[in-house]
């Protein structure tokens, strides 16, 4: 059987990043990008990151793998760390995107995505939110997923960079 699904996934670059990372393992991006096509059916995957110039391989890497990149340009804050916080660009996209889509996969652990969540959950059209980590996941996202939510922590045997 064919499965003609259309989803999308909107991937919140930096907290999938930092999240997979607190787990103690690296993410492969690849078998990332695999494993949504296959299990989820997801076609397009837009993967949202700052944008830093001395990033430019692994940017074109991602690409590569079939990564839609969407970029937010950066900035030092205080400490100097690099910040491009891309929730806005997330949320417009998906609603630019709205009718485009099957169901919508939000990958985030930030509670900043509730109302999206929501929205998307309310309508029939989240598929799900895959949040790396349970435990520094947002409680305001894991009520409004309620059942359509995973943790990857459990995903390292399919998803680890080997």
């Amino acid at each position: 059987m064919v499965n003609k699904e259309n989803n999308f996934a909107y991937i919140d670059g930096q907290n999938l990043y930092l999240g997979i990372q607190s787990l103690g393992w690296k993410l492969d991006y690849a078998r990332f990008r695999k494993y949504l096509t296959e299990k989820y059916s997801v076609i397009t995957a837009y993967y949202f990151i700052g944008y830093v110039a001395g990033n430019q391989p692994l940017y074109s890497e991602l690409q590569k793998m079939g990564y839609v990149l969407v970029f937010k340009p950066t900035i030092p804050d205080e400490d100097g760390n690099i910040k491009g916080n891309i929730d806005a660009d997330l949320v417009l996209q998906v609603m630019i995107d709205f009718s485009n889509y099957d169901k919508a996969i939000i990958a985030t652990s930030d509670g900043d995505f509730y109302s999206l969540v929501k929205y998307l959950y309310q309508n029939d059209k989240l598929r799900l939110v895959m949040s790396p980590y349970v435990k520094t996941c947002s409680s305001l996202l894991k009520k409004e997923a309620k059942e359509k939510i995973v943790f990857m922590d459990n995903l390292r045997n399919k998803l680890e960079y080997k």
